[in-house]
């Protein structure tokens, strides 16, 4: 028997008894865990294994690279250059099914006068067209300029830059991260600020693209703009969702101006799933292609190495970069191996299932692969790019009726606490958390301890608020005086969208929170919320300016569970649709 029937006769056998029981997610789990060897190994070795370089030279009608050029993945000596073909970016791509040939040129220059590097690469169909190129051999701590060519097009010039060398002894780091970016909610208009930055990378932590249908998430001061097709499901939906996404100009800028560095969060599959647990009611064959789809078309459309290419159940994201001696980066995957959500996902006190310590968010190898790199680590800072929330958040109505977050760290608290019990034990004073997914700015002190202030300061948690998810914000929330009152280790919060900026040296971490007005409209400008500093002085976070943002809306009746509300409606939309077509 062939594997494709072993994978057919496993999943119709799965399905049969996912559909004739009352079966929970961690049932769910099981069943899915049983075939996603299968599955997902033969979905990936028939769309991406044994690509051919042959490809032809050819010319297009219509400009091949609406899609921009982006590089990443940043080391040393190397950094990786993307592109994808797309003459019809949101059918398909509109190209031929053959491999076609790529030509591509690195140059220390932005006219190409001095080409360090040049290549041919076949874009091929199995991979939508993408192109990553692992551009190698080069200089450390030094910036490069890129292009490729199809026929007579040729794509917009790219800039980059590789990492200054391991250990090599560094002075100042400037980089911005960014997170949610849901295209109906607003216009990228930070991005277009992005670019005009003087950085060396860029971090995005997650939510690059939503997966709802036109009008199913809608933000609080309304959609500006509409996705295009229903609730993506397939491999050629994410491509399209993507491809809508990369379409904007002001993304575009921003790829195209500095190295970026990715993660996913939730939104890239399906809100709040949780390893191969979906949020909705799905059968086993339903959510597992749903997953290959989705993970599939995140590499095609990412700068990541092929080292990240999904490669049976898993797809490695997590992975480590050095930035000299200044920094080590951490970039975590806390989506693909976590445990179910406790308490039914549900905003809620604390409960024995979310204080089960045999529940994890990071999974084991990568919780030790963390852990390990901690105590090795001699650098400067120590710093993790994730996703979720990472101090404790109480935004019950009160101290004594506290409410969490369980997709957030908080929900699996006795995970969180084996990491900041293992920094503390080896005396980590320059732990640092980048964090998206809540759309909105935060600053915290990292304890040892969060019921203790007096207790041991490791670092600093920065929460960046979303790119457009949740529409324009304000300045205050309804809830804002009352959460930053019932966590004293939380020091700042504001809700206007945007991205952060940090500048780092050997003994300060200082970050911007850039913010906009709106993005309701185009055309806002760009302001500095607040700045804070960290210094490693066991004195914690410093606000050293602050500013009123012009034509921003000082408060909103808006509340935290606001943004659950709005999912929950999204959801109860889906669900009447797939009702109406059954």
């Amino acid at each position: 028997m062939t594997e494709k029937r072993v994978m057919d006769d496993l999943i119709r056998r799965l399905n049969e008894e996912t559909l004739q029981k009352d079966v929970d997610r961690r049932g769910f789990l099981q069943g899915a865990g049983k075939i996603a060897g299968i599955s997902l190994g033969i979905a990936v070795a028939q769309s991406m294994g044994g690509i051919s370089v042959e490809a032809q030279e050819e010319e297009f009608e219509t400009y091949p690279f609406t899609l921009g050029v982006a590089s990443g993945d940043p080391l040393s000596d190397s950094v990786v250059l993307w592109t994808r073909l797309a003459v019809d970016p949101l059918n398909g791509g509109g190209m031929p099914e053959r491999n076609i040939a790529v030509k591509w040129e690195l140059a220390r220059d932005a006219h190409f006068r001095d080409i360090v590097q040049r290549g041919t690469e076949a874009a091929s169909p199995q991979l939508g067209h993408s192109i990553h190129i692992e551009a190698e051999n080069l200089e450390a701590d030094t910036v490069y300029y890129y292009r490729f060519k199809v026929g007579k097009d040729f794509s917009p010039v790219g800039k980059t830059k590789t990492l200054p060398r391991n250990n090599e002894a560094v002075t100042s780091l400037s980089f911005a991260f960014a997170s949610c970016q849901q295209y109906e909610h607003g216009y990228y208009t930070a991005y277009k600020h992005m670019a005009k930055e003087d950085l060396d990378l860029v971090f995005h932590l997650g939510d690059y693209i939503y997966e709802y249908g036109p009008n199913e998430y809608v933000a609080a001061t309304g959609n500006v703009r509409t996705h295009k097709g229903p609730e993506i499901m397939t491999l050629e939906d994410y491509r399209n969702r993507h491809a809508q996404y990369r379409s904007d100009k002001d993304l575009q800028s921003a790829h195209a101006a500095f190295p970026w560095v990715v993660t996913w969060d939730d939104h890239e599959v399906e809100n709040n799933y949780a390893d191969m647990i979906p949020e909705k009611d799905q059968s086993v064959e339903a959510f597992v292609n749903r997953r290959i789809a989705a993970y599939q078309a995140y590499y095609e459309h990412m700068p990541l190495r092929k080292s990240s290419m999904p490669h049976g159940p898993d797809m490695q994201l997590y992975r480590n970069f050095s930035y000299g001696n200044l920094a080590n980066f951490y970039v975590l995957d806390t989506r693909q191996y976590r445990s179910d959500q406790a308490n039914g996902d549900k905003s809620s006190p604390q409960t024995e299932e979310s204080l089960d310590p045999s529940r994890t968010l990071l999974g084991d190898k990568q919780e030790q692969w963390l852990l390990g790199n901690l105590v090795q680590s001699q650098a400067h800072w120590n710093v993790l790019a994730q996703q979720i929330f990472f101090a404790k958040r109480n935004y019950g109505p009160s101290p004594e009726e506290p409410r969490y977050s369980m997709d957030s760290w908080d929900g699996y608290t006795p995970a969180r606490q084996r990491i900041t019990d293992y920094a503390s034990s080896i005396d980590v004073d320059n732990l640092i958390v980048l964090t998206g997914d809540v759309h909105a700015n935060w600053a915290s002190n990292l304890l040892a301890d969060f019921d203790d202030l007096k207790s041991q300061v490791l670092g600093a948690e920065f929460v960046g608020t979303s790119i457009t998810s949740g529409g324009n914000g304000a300045d205050k929330r309804a809830d804002t005086d009352r959460i930053l009152e019932q966590n004293d280790h939380i020091k700042f919060f504001n809700d206007y969208r945007g991205y952060v900026r940090c500048e780092v040296t050997p003994t300060q971490w200082r970050t911007d929170y850039r913010v906009l007005p709106f993005v309701s409209k185009p055309g806002a400008d760009i302001s500095t919320r607040a700045s804070f500093i960290y210094e490693k002085d066991q004195a914690g976070l410093k606000e050293v300016s602050a500013t009123i943002v012009p034509e921003g809306k000082q408060s909103s009746s808006e509340v935290e569970d606001d943004r659950h509300i709005a999912h929950d409606r999204a959801n109860k939309k889906q669900s009447k649709k797939e009702k109406q077509l059954n």
